[in-house]
């Protein structure tokens, strides 16, 4: 008995941290029944009672994956192209055309982007400090920086999206790369896939730009609309947009029927007023609907109409439709000084409230002290001016600078609800990614499923677990019932270490559990076969015993070690699922050979030592 204290302490001391790593699981689980059994109203007050325990207990219980409580799974591809395009110092007609090359094949290959445009360029025979860098770089030295922008764009996407997944209050999200350009995210517990959507895709741009004056914006349309209707841009006269909208309400912008003779014959005239009109009150805004939208971006974005456009300004869009009249919606296109006056880089606040004067959401922004200095300089600049608060190419609002802002602080109007400001707040506090990206797989996991995934995997441990049981038992006897007993310490020392190193349980996981079982019971198999063979040289069973470990311990630590660097290489290089399964078979291996080579061992030594008398079959 004195010689087995050591190991009995190991042994004992494993199954109390075991059962004290599983304690929060137990008080989650018993807090969730609790909370689903009570009315809303007790539900709530219970929940502010114990808040404190109730979050302790849910950070440290064991945590399900994706397929297991529902969720959602999202392919994100980070939109290197953009990126490349952002660096280029210059761009012209051979260097989109090589970019379209390079979008084709990036398209259908894994081939890194700037591998791809580095053959375009070469075999073109164009020099990439062309477009990139300086006229002294080498080839071979641009495409190194460009790779290295690309990398850290990709690290820095993940970065964004982790903090943004954060704040918006994930519990055991997944967020990993794959490949050269993809992002895979998931969010376990997650159902609002617009949300999410907005969540991820958002690039979270956010500019302060200057409104160009109302009689620019106006004239720039002018020539727009006297180029397409081929009166030339030599004819300085004024349009007559009284067709088009002279009313002053805003309301009354929708050319009602009376007003219009011959809608054809307006169309040809004045074929961009049609689409944009302008603003009856002058303030240089148009008013497009939905449907035409695109129209007009096909207009705005045609070389010889660019050409027309001054190179300091730009067109974008509001970000909400500025008005609904039967049915149709109507978004404002307006005319913003191209270069942004601030940028968002100065935002280290954000927070999403209700604006007390009209009731409706905002997003409040604090500046750092330089960004509020130029801000102070920008808005005492340009007072009676209007600045357009840009995020992500989309105008938020335009509002009119009253005075000149000190203390750095602005706000963001536009949106529906509160909760859409919420998800703005934590875009803005997370920051920017460096390049847009897509969703190009999305795949969500209701709740039901989860359940349902959870009740199989319950019970095909247990039908493998009673089997297993049956087997050693009718096998090797007495023998078989104590490596049984053992096989429940090695579930409890894997869940154990599961809980407390804060890995999530999975559908594969659970099938590791289940080879583990199988891995515990083939060392102890190895071990009995041993002792039988001992017993029939006629050692005693002491002895038999001894030599049974003995002469067992190689080949199971040999099969058991193979087994475990497997764990190992499919963990590291898998993904998703694979890592669950190899994550607790890698932890199993350890449990099981802690199971079936100490455990056993000091029960065989205590019963033998009393005299006890032990049969393997």
């Amino acid at each position: 008995m004195k010689k087995q204290r050591g190991k009995i302490a190991l042994i004992l001391g494993s199954i109390i941290i075991s059962i004290y790593l599983l304690l929060p699981t137990y008080e989650d689980y018993q807090n969730t029944r609790k909370l689903k059994s009570l009315s809303s109203e007790d539900s709530l007050k219970y929940y502010e009672e114990n808040e404190s325990a109730i979050r302790d207990a849910r950070n440290k219980r064991i945590k399900l994956g994706l397929d297991l409580q529902g969720g959602m799974r999202v392919v994100l591809e980070v939109n290197v192209l953009k990126l490349l395009d952002d660096l280029a110092k210059n761009k012209d007609e051979t260097f989109y055309s090589i970019f379209d090359e390079v979008k084709k094949y990036s398209a259908v290959t894994d081939e890194p982007v700037t591998s791809i445009l580095g053959k375009q360029f070469n075999e073109k025979g164009i020099r990439l400090s062309r477009y990139y860098g300086t006229i002294r770089d080498k080839d071979g030295d641009i495409l190194d920086m460009l790779n290295r922008e690309s990398a850290n764009a990709i690290d820095r996407a993940m970065e964004v999206i982790r903090n943004r997944v954060d704040q918006y209050g994930v519990s055991e999200p997944t967020i990993q790369k794959q490949g050269n350009r993809r992002i895979i995210v998931e969010l376990p517990g997650v159902s609002k896939e617009s949300e999410v959507r907005q969540l991820l895709k958002g690039t979270a741009l956010l500019e302060f730009k200057l409104l160009k004056d109302p009689e620019i914006s106006i004239r720039v349309g002018e020539t727009i609309d006297k180029f397409l209707a081929g009166k030339g841009i030599e004819d300085t006269t004024k349009t007559d947009t009284s067709l088009i909208a002279n009313k002053k309400d805003t309301s009354d912008v929708l050319l009602p029927e009376e007003q219009i003779k011959d809608e054809e014959q307006v169309s040809k005239e004045h074929p961009f007023f049609f689409l944009a009109r302008p603003e009856p009150r002058g303030n240089g805004e148009y008013y497009v609907s939905e449907e035409n939208k695109e129209k007009v971006n096909r207009i705005l974005k045609r070389p010889d109409i660019q050409k027309l456009i001054p190179i300091d300004i730009d067109f974008l869009w509001s970000a909400k439709p500025a008005m609904i009249e039967e049915g149709k919606k109507w978004y404002t296109l307006y005319t913003i000084k191209k270069q942004a006056e601030l940028t968002g880089g100065v935002i280290v606040n954000a927070r999403a409230t209700i604006d007390q004067n009209t009731n409706t959401p905002i997003v409040t922004m604090e500046m750092n002290s330089e960004g509020a200095r130029d801000w102070a300089r920008i808005t005492g600049a340009n007072i009676q001016k209007r600045i357009a608060i840009v995020l992500d190419n989309s105008v938020f609002s335009a509002p009119v600078v009253r005075s000149k802002i000190i203390g750095g602080n602005s706000q963001i109007e536009g949106m529906e609800n509160i909760d859409e400001a919420r998800l703005l707040e934590i875009v803005l506090k997370a920051g920017a990614l460096p390049a847009p990206v897509e969703i190009i797989q999305q795949q969500t996991v209701g709740p039901s499923l989860g359940a349902d995934s959870i009740s199989k995997g319950i019970n095909s441990s247990l039908i493998a677990f009673l089997l297993t049981v049956v087997f050693m038992i009718v096998y090797y006897s007495k023998g078989g019932s104590i490596a049984d007993f053992a096989l429940m310490f090695n579930l409890l020392f894997i869940l154990g270490v599961l809980a407390g190193f804060g890995g999530t349980l999975t559908l594969p996981g659970i099938a590791g559990m289940i080879l583990t079982m199988a891995v515990a019971v083939d060392a102890n198999v190895l071990i009995f076969e041993r002792i039988r063979e001992e017993e029939v040289t006629g050692k005693t069973l002491r002895a038999a015993i001894d030599a049974g470990y003995s002469k067992a311990w190689t080949a199971i630590f040999d099969s058991n070690l193979t087994t475990f660097f497997t764990g190992v290489v499919l963990y590291n290089f898998g993904s998703g699922p694979i890592q669950g399964f190899a994550l607790t078979l890698m932890i199993g291996i350890v449990a099981s050979m802690f199971s079936a080579i100490v455990i056993t061992r000091v029960i065989f030594n205590l019963l033998t030592e009393k005299g006890v008398k032990v049969s393997f079959g």
